[in-house]
Protein backbone atom coordinates (compact mmCIF):
# COMPACT_ATOMS: atom_id res chain seq x y z
CA UNK A 1 0.00 0.00 0.00
CA UNK A 2 1.35 3.25 -0.99
CA UNK A 3 1.65 5.79 1.21
CA UNK A 4 0.41 9.23 0.83
CA UNK A 5 2.76 12.41 -0.16
CA UNK A 6 3.76 14.79 2.99
CA UNK A 7 1.53 17.58 3.25
CA UNK A 8 -1.38 16.05 0.76
CA UNK A 9 -4.51 15.82 2.35
CA UNK A 10 -7.05 13.11 1.42
CA UNK A 11 -9.47 14.37 -0.64
CA UNK A 12 -12.82 12.01 -0.66
CA UNK A 13 -14.29 10.97 -3.97
CA UNK A 14 -16.91 14.35 -5.97
CA UNK A 15 -19.08 12.45 -7.78
CA UNK A 16 -19.00 13.63 -11.45
CA UNK A 17 -21.36 16.54 -11.91
CA UNK A 18 -23.16 17.07 -15.45
CA UNK A 19 -20.64 19.31 -17.64
CA UNK A 20 -21.74 22.57 -17.38
CA UNK A 21 -23.34 22.87 -14.59
CA UNK A 22 -21.25 24.67 -11.17
CA UNK A 23 -22.13 23.57 -7.76
CA UNK A 24 -22.99 27.41 -7.09
CA UNK A 25 -24.85 29.61 -8.95
CA UNK A 26 -22.92 32.79 -9.60
CA UNK A 27 -24.10 36.52 -7.71
CA UNK A 28 -25.82 38.83 -10.17
CA UNK A 29 -24.66 41.68 -10.82
CA UNK A 30 -26.05 44.86 -11.74
CA UNK A 31 -23.80 46.62 -14.87
CA UNK A 32 -26.82 48.99 -15.54
CA UNK A 33 -28.52 47.38 -17.89
CA UNK A 34 -31.75 46.48 -16.19
CA UNK A 35 -34.90 48.26 -16.32
CA UNK A 36 -35.64 50.75 -13.67
CA UNK A 37 -38.80 50.40 -11.32
CA UNK A 38 -41.92 52.15 -12.14
CA UNK A 39 -42.07 55.52 -10.30
CA UNK A 40 -45.27 56.63 -11.99
CA UNK A 41 -47.80 56.79 -8.91
CA UNK A 42 -51.10 56.73 -10.84
CA UNK A 43 -49.50 53.52 -13.39
CA UNK A 44 -52.15 51.20 -12.09
CA UNK A 45 -55.30 54.14 -13.27
CA UNK A 46 -57.71 52.97 -16.05
CA UNK A 47 -56.41 54.71 -19.30
CA UNK A 48 -59.91 57.48 -18.53
CA UNK A 49 -58.81 58.16 -15.06
CA UNK A 50 -55.43 58.51 -15.93
CA UNK A 51 -56.68 61.25 -18.25
CA UNK A 52 -58.75 62.92 -15.98
CA UNK A 53 -55.93 63.26 -13.62
CA UNK A 54 -53.16 64.49 -16.03
CA UNK A 55 -56.36 67.20 -17.00
CA UNK A 56 -56.62 68.03 -13.33
CA UNK A 57 -52.61 68.73 -12.80
CA UNK A 58 -52.63 66.32 -9.73
CA UNK A 59 -48.72 65.06 -8.88
CA UNK A 60 -49.76 62.79 -6.53
CA UNK A 61 -52.00 60.71 -4.57
CA UNK A 62 -52.10 63.84 -1.93
CA UNK A 63 -52.90 66.05 -4.48
CA UNK A 64 -55.95 64.22 -5.09
CA UNK A 65 -57.16 63.51 -1.34
CA UNK A 66 -56.20 67.73 -0.87
CA UNK A 67 -58.76 68.29 -3.28
CA UNK A 68 -61.23 66.08 -2.38
CA UNK A 69 -60.94 67.64 1.19
CA UNK A 70 -61.18 71.00 0.04
CA UNK A 71 -64.28 70.25 -2.04
CA UNK A 72 -65.96 68.47 0.53
CA UNK A 73 -65.30 71.42 3.26
CA UNK A 74 -67.36 73.91 0.15
CA UNK A 75 -69.87 71.49 -0.21
CA UNK A 76 -71.05 71.43 3.70
CA UNK A 77 -70.53 75.07 3.48
CA UNK A 78 -72.98 75.53 0.36
CA UNK A 79 -76.38 76.59 0.55
CA UNK A 80 -78.70 73.72 0.12
CA UNK A 81 -82.33 74.78 -1.49
CA UNK A 82 -85.15 73.47 0.95
CA UNK A 83 -88.26 71.65 -0.73
CA UNK A 84 -91.00 73.23 -2.50
CA UNK A 85 -93.27 72.67 0.85
CA UNK A 86 -90.51 73.64 3.24
CA UNK A 87 -91.91 76.11 5.77
CA UNK A 88 -91.78 79.98 4.89
CA UNK A 89 -89.42 80.56 7.44
CA UNK A 90 -87.10 78.04 5.82
CA UNK A 91 -87.22 79.69 2.69
CA UNK A 92 -86.48 83.20 4.16
CA UNK A 93 -83.11 81.40 5.63
CA UNK A 94 -82.39 80.06 2.60
CA UNK A 95 -83.05 83.64 0.95
CA UNK A 96 -80.79 85.41 3.30
CA UNK A 97 -77.96 83.63 2.41
CA UNK A 98 -77.96 84.45 -1.34
CA UNK A 99 -76.05 87.66 -2.58
CA UNK A 100 -78.67 90.59 -2.63
CA UNK A 101 -78.79 90.62 -6.31
CA UNK A 102 -80.43 87.19 -5.96
CA UNK A 103 -82.93 87.42 -3.27
CA UNK A 104 -86.43 88.56 -3.41
CA UNK A 105 -87.05 92.22 -2.09
CA UNK A 106 -88.44 92.50 1.28
CA UNK A 107 -91.52 93.77 0.17
CA UNK A 108 -93.66 93.86 -3.21
CA UNK A 109 -92.75 97.55 -3.84
CA UNK A 110 -89.76 97.00 -3.70
CA UNK A 111 -89.89 96.18 -7.03
CA UNK A 112 -89.20 99.32 -9.64
CA UNK A 113 -90.81 98.40 -13.53
CA UNK A 114 -89.71 100.35 -16.15
CA UNK A 115 -91.41 100.76 -19.19
CA UNK A 116 -89.83 98.35 -21.36
CA UNK A 117 -87.29 99.65 -24.10
CA UNK A 118 -88.84 99.66 -27.71
CA UNK A 119 -91.89 99.21 -26.50
CA UNK A 120 -93.99 101.81 -29.35
CA UNK A 121 -95.33 104.75 -28.13
CA UNK A 122 -98.57 104.79 -29.47
CA UNK A 123 -99.44 101.54 -27.63
CA UNK A 124 -100.78 101.60 -24.57
CA UNK A 125 -98.85 100.86 -21.05
CA UNK A 126 -100.98 100.43 -17.85
CA UNK A 127 -98.76 100.97 -14.44
CA UNK A 128 -101.49 99.85 -12.53
CA UNK A 129 -101.74 96.23 -14.12
CA UNK A 130 -97.64 96.46 -13.64
CA UNK A 131 -98.20 97.07 -9.92
CA UNK A 132 -100.37 94.83 -9.31
CA UNK A 133 -98.39 91.90 -10.64
CA UNK A 134 -95.27 93.16 -8.43
CA UNK A 135 -97.58 90.89 -5.43
CA UNK A 136 -97.40 88.23 -7.58
CA UNK A 137 -93.93 88.06 -8.13
CA UNK A 138 -92.88 88.40 -5.17
CA UNK A 139 -95.24 85.59 -3.84
CA UNK A 140 -93.01 83.03 -6.35
CA UNK A 141 -89.88 84.65 -5.10
CA UNK A 142 -88.37 86.39 -7.67
CA UNK A 143 -85.51 88.66 -7.58
CA UNK A 144 -85.84 92.24 -9.00
CA UNK A 145 -83.87 91.02 -12.47
CA UNK A 146 -86.25 87.77 -13.24
CA UNK A 147 -89.31 90.22 -12.17
CA UNK A 148 -88.30 92.57 -14.51
CA UNK A 149 -87.59 90.10 -16.95
CA UNK A 150 -91.38 88.49 -16.78
CA UNK A 151 -92.68 92.46 -16.87
CA UNK A 152 -90.92 92.85 -19.83
CA UNK A 153 -92.02 89.89 -21.84
CA UNK A 154 -95.87 90.58 -20.62
CA UNK A 155 -95.28 94.18 -21.60
CA UNK A 156 -94.44 92.74 -25.00
CA UNK A 157 -96.73 90.45 -25.23
CA UNK A 158 -99.70 92.99 -24.58
CA UNK A 159 -98.01 95.18 -27.19
CA UNK A 160 -97.97 92.49 -29.88
CA UNK A 161 -101.93 91.80 -29.14
CA UNK A 162 -102.88 95.70 -29.23
CA UNK A 163 -101.34 95.66 -32.55
CA UNK A 164 -102.95 92.53 -34.05
CA UNK A 165 -106.08 93.94 -32.85
CA UNK A 166 -105.54 97.73 -34.38
CA UNK A 167 -104.52 95.80 -37.46
CA UNK A 168 -108.05 93.43 -37.63
CA UNK A 169 -109.83 96.21 -36.47
CA UNK A 170 -108.23 98.10 -39.76
CA UNK A 171 -109.50 95.36 -42.13
CA UNK A 172 -112.77 95.50 -40.43
CA UNK A 173 -113.71 99.23 -41.27
CA UNK A 174 -112.08 98.88 -44.35
CA UNK A 175 -114.11 95.90 -44.90
CA UNK A 176 -117.51 97.69 -44.11
CA UNK A 177 -116.44 101.23 -46.15
CA UNK A 178 -116.26 99.07 -49.43
CA UNK A 179 -119.48 96.86 -48.68
CA UNK A 180 -121.50 100.05 -48.16
CA UNK A 181 -120.08 102.19 -50.64
CA UNK A 182 -121.38 99.59 -52.82
CA UNK A 183 -125.52 100.06 -51.75
CA UNK A 184 -124.83 103.95 -50.90
CA UNK A 185 -122.36 105.24 -53.17
CA UNK A 186 -119.42 107.14 -52.85
CA UNK A 187 -118.94 108.11 -48.88
CA UNK A 188 -118.82 111.46 -50.10
CA UNK A 189 -122.20 111.64 -51.92
CA UNK A 190 -125.16 113.41 -49.63
CA UNK A 191 -126.74 109.45 -50.08
CA UNK A 192 -124.12 107.97 -48.10
CA UNK A 193 -123.65 110.61 -45.46
CA UNK A 194 -127.98 110.55 -45.04
CA UNK A 195 -127.64 107.12 -44.49
CA UNK A 196 -124.45 107.10 -42.66
CA UNK A 197 -125.92 109.49 -40.06
CA UNK A 198 -128.99 107.68 -39.76
CA UNK A 199 -127.49 104.30 -38.72
CA UNK A 200 -126.09 106.54 -36.02
CA UNK A 201 -129.22 108.55 -35.32
CA UNK A 202 -130.62 105.19 -34.20
CA UNK A 203 -128.00 103.76 -32.35
CA UNK A 204 -127.99 106.75 -30.20
CA UNK A 205 -131.80 107.11 -30.27
CA UNK A 206 -131.96 103.08 -28.89
CA UNK A 207 -129.30 103.74 -26.66
CA UNK A 208 -126.81 101.00 -27.93
CA UNK A 209 -124.19 103.55 -29.02
CA UNK A 210 -122.30 103.13 -25.91
CA UNK A 211 -122.23 99.19 -26.11
CA UNK A 212 -121.39 99.47 -29.76
CA UNK A 213 -118.24 100.89 -29.19
CA UNK A 214 -117.44 98.91 -26.02
CA UNK A 215 -117.92 95.91 -28.49
CA UNK A 216 -115.89 97.52 -31.25
CA UNK A 217 -118.29 98.02 -33.81
CA UNK A 218 -118.61 101.51 -33.70
CA UNK A 219 -115.15 103.20 -33.09
CA UNK A 220 -114.59 106.97 -31.81
CA UNK A 221 -114.75 108.78 -34.66
CA UNK A 222 -118.11 106.66 -35.57
CA UNK A 223 -117.03 104.21 -38.06
CA UNK A 224 -118.45 101.15 -38.00
CA UNK A 225 -116.55 97.93 -38.33
CA UNK A 226 -119.78 95.49 -39.20
CA UNK A 227 -121.62 96.65 -42.91
CA UNK A 228 -124.67 94.31 -41.88
CA UNK A 229 -125.29 96.09 -38.31
CA UNK A 230 -124.86 99.62 -40.58
CA UNK A 231 -127.25 99.01 -42.78
CA UNK A 232 -129.87 97.61 -40.45
CA UNK A 233 -129.78 100.85 -38.40
CA UNK A 234 -129.63 102.92 -41.32
CA UNK A 235 -133.01 100.89 -41.40
CA UNK A 236 -133.91 101.52 -38.76
CA UNK A 237 -133.35 105.03 -38.99
CA UNK A 238 -135.15 105.94 -41.76
CA UNK A 239 -138.21 104.49 -40.01
CA UNK A 240 -137.57 106.08 -36.97
CA UNK A 241 -137.32 109.44 -38.12
CA UNK A 242 -138.09 109.59 -41.83
CA UNK A 243 -141.67 111.33 -41.14
CA UNK A 244 -140.42 113.47 -38.29
CA UNK A 245 -142.56 112.23 -35.40
CA UNK A 246 -141.03 110.87 -32.72
CA UNK A 247 -139.78 112.23 -30.30
CA UNK A 248 -142.40 114.77 -29.77
CA UNK A 249 -140.83 116.05 -33.14
CA UNK A 250 -142.38 120.08 -33.57
CA UNK A 251 -142.12 120.02 -37.03
CA UNK A 252 -144.51 118.62 -39.08
CA UNK A 253 -144.74 115.10 -40.49
CA UNK A 254 -142.70 114.73 -43.36
CA UNK A 255 -141.53 118.60 -42.76
CA UNK A 256 -138.21 119.45 -44.06
CA UNK A 257 -137.43 123.16 -43.04
CA UNK A 258 -134.20 123.53 -45.10
CA UNK A 259 -136.16 123.09 -48.27
CA UNK A 260 -138.12 125.84 -49.88
CA UNK A 261 -140.92 126.31 -50.93
CA UNK A 262 -143.13 127.21 -54.14
CA UNK A 263 -142.05 130.91 -53.77
CA UNK A 264 -138.77 130.15 -52.55
CA UNK A 265 -138.95 130.79 -48.76
CA UNK A 266 -137.63 128.24 -46.37
CA UNK A 267 -139.51 128.12 -42.69
CA UNK A 268 -136.65 130.17 -40.80
CA UNK A 269 -138.06 129.59 -37.49
CA UNK A 270 -138.42 125.72 -38.02
CA UNK A 271 -134.89 125.76 -39.07
CA UNK A 272 -133.69 127.44 -35.60
CA UNK A 273 -135.86 125.22 -33.60
CA UNK A 274 -134.33 121.91 -35.48
CA UNK A 275 -130.51 123.59 -34.76
CA UNK A 276 -131.13 124.11 -31.41
CA UNK A 277 -133.23 121.06 -30.06
CA UNK A 278 -131.60 118.32 -32.34
CA UNK A 279 -128.73 119.31 -34.31
CA UNK A 280 -127.81 115.53 -35.63
CA UNK A 281 -131.21 115.66 -37.59
CA UNK A 282 -130.81 119.33 -38.32
CA UNK A 283 -127.68 118.04 -40.57
CA UNK A 284 -129.53 115.13 -41.92
CA UNK A 285 -132.22 117.11 -43.34
CA UNK A 286 -129.96 119.96 -44.13
CA UNK A 287 -128.08 117.72 -46.54
CA UNK A 288 -131.05 116.13 -47.95
CA UNK A 289 -132.28 119.53 -48.91
CA UNK A 290 -128.63 120.16 -51.10
CA UNK A 291 -127.52 122.66 -47.66
CA UNK A 292 -124.26 122.77 -46.30
CA UNK A 293 -125.09 122.05 -42.71
CA UNK A 294 -121.66 124.20 -41.88
CA UNK A 295 -123.87 127.07 -43.37
CA UNK A 296 -126.23 127.24 -40.54
CA UNK A 297 -123.39 126.49 -37.88
CA UNK A 298 -123.35 122.33 -37.52
CA UNK A 299 -120.58 120.74 -37.20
Amino acid sequence: MESATEGSVDAPAVADAPAGTPDVQPAVVDNGSAAPADTDPFSGLSEGTRKWVETKGYKSPEDIATAYMSAEQKLGASVTVPKEDAPKEEWDKFYSRLPEAMRPPESPDKYEFARPEGLPEDLPYKQEIADGSKTWMHEAGLNGKQAQAIHDKFAGYMADQQKQALAAQAEAVEATHADLTKEWGPTDSEGFKAKQELAGRAAKKLGLMESFQKGGLVLADGAMTDPQLAKALSVVGETMFKEDTIGNDPLAVGGNPFKRDNGGNRNLSGINSLVKNDPERAKRLAREAGEDPKKWGLR
